[in-house]
């Protein structure tokens, strides 16, 4: 029951986490209304389009994760009661395969992007591409605030998983 317990505690904590993403892309969208309405120069202008992309990316993807966190908290209690040691399985392979995205796509992938954005802002002059540079790093930078809090959960989920599984074996 513990194993369900830490199941359940995480998805409920990822469902919080995932709300700043919708938050921080109407945040995106809000600061591309703004430049709509009152921006005056070029630069200004040329921020519109990359603050309304960046925000709609960031609100898809944080309805979808709060959509299949969501999901999760209900499917774990009837997957851990048909069987408790086939839900600890898949969920050891599952945070396992997850860690090892986070590990590339967070910690490598994201990092990389952004020093192509900010090599892009010193050697192109057009102000849309310093827009869409800026613009870009600012996302990464959310996407790196949060899901390295995701991370660190998840991580701490899996060891609690591994503990569990040990006590349930035994």
């Amino acid at each position: 029951m513990e194993i369900l317990k830490a199941a359940t505690d995480w998805a409920k904590a990822e469902v919080f986490s995932t709300q700043f993403f919708i938050l921080f892309g109407v945040i995106f969208v809000l600061a591309s209304v703004g430049f709509w309405q009152l921006g005056k120069t070029e630069l200004a202008k040329a921020y519109i389009i990359p603050l309304l992309v960046s925000g709609i990316l960031l609100m898809i993807i944080g309805f979808g994760l709060f959509f299949t966190n969501k999901s999760r908290i209900i499917s774990f209690e009837k997957d851990y009661n048909n069987d408790a040691s086939a839900f600890v399985e898949s969920e050891i392979t599952r945070v396992d395969n997850t860690i090892k995205e986070y590990q590339l796509i967070v910690f490598k992938i994201i990092p990389l992007i952004m020093v192509v954005a900010a090599l892009m802002i010193i050697f192109l002059d057009s102000p849309t591409w310093r827009a869409i540079s800026i613009t870009t790093i600012a996302m990464l930078i959310v996407i790196l605030m949060i899901d390295g809090n995701a991370y660190a959960r998840i991580d701490t989920y899996n060891k609690q998983l591994l503990s569990l599984e040990k006590d349930l074996n035994h």
